[in-house]
């Protein structure tokens, strides 16, 4: 963990992207993909990730058809069903590779923190810093989880859940410190998790306004510990 965590050294020590999440999922998924080649397989799945997103995050997925991802992506028709073999499969892919990305972070960052002050904030940090690195698939997962199948969709609703039992458990666990003052922690935890979300939900109202990352998280880092102060 780093002290007073910035954005410039959030990049310089968490290695994440677009990149690591196509590596992982070519690695996790070497049977099903018909490239063998790694180098080749991940800069292909990243053109068709970011041409996915690309295209989804303006006119929503439903409405994206597969003739469009392969003009955005550079690749043929052919070479896009190497990877995938249906729309839905491709959903589902895009979804559950950037989850897995994300929680493993979100974790490894706040792991042995044992100051639930400490822990809280560096939690939001993480959080807001990640979404900011990765605000495409952070907008895309938010808007797209309707439209995932049944289980996936049950995955993604648990995996929202789950982010926010991260923020309530540190909640209880400074509450029971009497670090932080009594409230309703569970609410508290929906409420911060949904003021994360604004960032990059509403991005352009933050841009607008001039309102860098690091500035909204020191407000909402502010916000949130004065809330709990018990003093």
């Amino acid at each position: 963990m780093v002290d007073n965590l910035d954005f410039k050294t959030f990049r310089r020590i968490v290695d994440v992207s677009m990149e690591d999440m196509c590596r992982d999922l070519f690695l996790g998924n070497r049977e099903s993909i018909r490239i063998k080649k790694e180098r080749v397989a991940v800069k292909n799945l990243v053109k068709i990730f970011d041409a996915a997103l690309s295209i989804s995050n303006e006119k929503g997925f439903s409405a994206m058809s597969l003739r469009e991802l392969s003009a955005e992506a550079g690749l043929s028709m052919g070479a896009l069903y190497t990877y995938f073999k249906s729309k839905d499969e491709l959903l589902d892919m895009i979804q559950r590779q950037g989850r897995m990305l994300i929680m493993r972070v979100l974790l490894n960052q706040i792991e042995g923190i044992e100051d639930p002050k400490i822990k809280l904030k560096q939690a939001i940090l993480v959080h807001l810093y990640l979404s900011e690195v990765m605000q495409s698939w952070f907008y895309f997962s938010y808007m797209e989880t309707k439209n995932l199948a049944k289980d996936e969709h049950r995955k993604a609703i648990e995996a929202e859940l789950f982010t926010e039992k991260i923020f309530i458990d540190i909640l209880k666990d400074g509450q029971k410190k009497d670090i932080f003052r009594p409230v309703d922690m569970e609410l508290a935890g929906a409420a911060l998790k949904a003021m994360l979300q604004d960032w990059y939900l509403k991005r352009w109202k933050y841009a607008r306004r001039k309102v860098t990352v690091e500035k909204y998280a020191a407000f909402l880092v502010d916000l949130i510990e004065t809330y709990l102060n018990p003093s």
